[in-house]
Formats: structure tokens, C-alpha cells, sequence
């Protein structure tokens, strides 16, 4: 059992791909080195392309004996200096899955509200030059609380079972000239949330009403909400499992900028 953060701006997201651009495709490889054999993983949440993690937990099948600390700084000597392993479990319980076994996951998406474009933090978070009302934005969000029909915020390419989820908490805060949203939810389809900031943007800039924002998620209709919004601002923070596992908790801060 493994904790990953990554920078997810160089590759195609987490899944393994055949040009193996995916953080996957780079972990296994580390494993594989390593170890002295292939191996394959399973994580709490994919991410898409461009975007990071703090706290990805993933959980892999081996027979290998190895110190907690040998994990971490063998398989890190193995990645990419943007991709680490933070720390290292062993001996789980046989029930334990890193995607089944989580009942919450949470994300992050830094916003620079600014009349200029980010330069040092480019790639780290996302940027949107118009004005935004704090209260319009938080006030839009409470339709969003609780079990929904999100079909409306899915991609086209999301392979859920089902568009209900259960959107535990959206929070809403400034800092300067940057504007967090935390969301916690039971899970999240393909695209949710980068789909929710664009929807909040566009009623925070004052485009749209906050009642459009409740219109637009009963409509369960794609093509009624906002573009897509550009993923270099979201952050897996991780996923919380029950006490049981006795796993480290996922992070609440992103280095020194936020």
C-alpha cells in the first residue's frame, strides 16, 4: 500500500496508457525495478491529464519483503522527480481495496482571480481574469449538496455505473487573489468537478443567475452547463477510509501557496 503525490502537468492523467504517458504507466515501471518483476496497481481515484495529487492511495499484490523505509526511498529512486511515494504500508486487511474500500474522496481547485495570467504557478492552478463574487459562488453551490442526478457535470467519456453521487461538502474561500474550492463526495464522475467550477464561474462572474446553477443539475442535461474548465488548478487530496485500515489521513494543504 502506497501514499503518491504528483504533478500531473507532463502526463496523460493516471491511467496506464500504451505511449506510457500515464502515472501508472511510470509507478509500475518503478515497481518493476524495484522489485525484479512486474506488478500492477490500484488506485483510490483516476486523475485526468494535467491533473495533480497530494494523497493518491494505491494498493498492489506482492510477496516481496521490504522496510516501510526501503519502499519509499527505493521506489522513489525509481520515478520521475515529479512523481514520489510519501509513505508505505504493509500487511493490510485481505478486504482492503484502495478504490472499493474508500467511502469519501476529496478534491481541491485553486483559482487565480486575477486581471493577469499566472507565470510562476503556471500548470498549478487554473486562471480566470473576470471579477468573482464570493457570495454569488457559495450561494450557487448549496443546490449542489447532498445525492444527485449529476449527469448534467459528465463527461461524455465517464464510465460510472450510475451519475448519482452524494456531494458530501463544497466550500467555497479567498485567499488574495486565489479562490479554493474543496468538495468532498462519496465519488465523482469523469470531468465533475472541473464541470462544477466552470458552472460556479459562470454565475460568480455574474453571467448567470445562482438559481441557473439548480436548473441546470435537474435538467441531468450536459449541454446546459458550462465548458469544461482547464484542469491545471485541481488537486486529488485523497480518499478517507474507515478507521479500521489505520491509514494515514489524506493531507488539508498544498505546499506554501496554498
Amino acid at each position: 500500500m502506497l501514499g503518491l503525490s504528483y504533478n500531473g502537468l507532463p502526463y496523460c492523467g493516471w491511467q496506464s496508457q500504451p505511449g506510457a504517458c500515464g502515472v501508472q504507466n511510470h509507478l509500475e515501471h518503478a515497481l518493476a525495478q524495484f522489485l525484479g518483476r512486474a506488478t500492477r496497481t490500484v488506485c483510490a481515484g483516476r486523475t485526468d491529464a494535467g491533473v495533480h495529487a497530494v494523497g493518491q492511495v494505491v494498493h498492489l499484490d506482492t510477496t516481496a519483503s521490504r522496510d516501510l523505509f526501503s519502499w519509499v526511498r527505493g521506489v522513489n529512486a525509481f520515478l520521475p522527480r515529479d512523481i514520489a511515494v510519501q509513505w508505505a504500508r504493509t500487511q493490510i486487511l485481505p478486504t482492503f481495496d484502495a478504490r472499493r474500500s474508500a467511502y469519501q474522496r476529496r478534491y481541491r481547485y485553486v483559482l487565480r482571480n486575477h486581471a493577469v495570467r499566472p507565470a510562476l504557478d503556471q500548470g498549478r492552478v487554473g486562471w480566470t481574469h473576470r471579477p468573482l463574487d464570493l457570495d454569488r459562488l457559495r450561494e450557487a453551490a448549496q443546490c449542489l449538496i447532498g445525492e444527485h442526478d449529476f449527469s448534467a457535470f459528465r463527461s461524455s467519456e465517464c464510465q460510472a455505473l450510475s451519475p448519482v453521487k452524494t456531494l458530501h461538502a463544497i466550500e467555497i474561500s479567498r485567499q488574495g487573489d486565489y479562490i479554493i474550492f474543496d468538495l468532498r463526495a462519496n465519488a465523482f464522475l469523469h470531468h465533475m468537478v472541473r464541470n462544477l467550477v466552470g458552472s460556479l464561474l459562470a454565475v460568480g462572474n455574474q453571467s448567470k443567475p445562482p438559481s441557473w446553477l439548480a436548473d441546470v443539475l435537474h435538467s441531468r442535461d450536459r449541454r446546459l452547463a458550462a465548458p469544461t474548465f482547464m484542469p491545471d488548478g485541481l488537486y486529488f487530496l485523497g480518499p478517507n477510509y474507515p478507521a479500521e485500515f489505520a491509514l494515514p489521513e489524506p493531507p488539508h494543504q498544498i505546499g506554501l501557496l496554498i
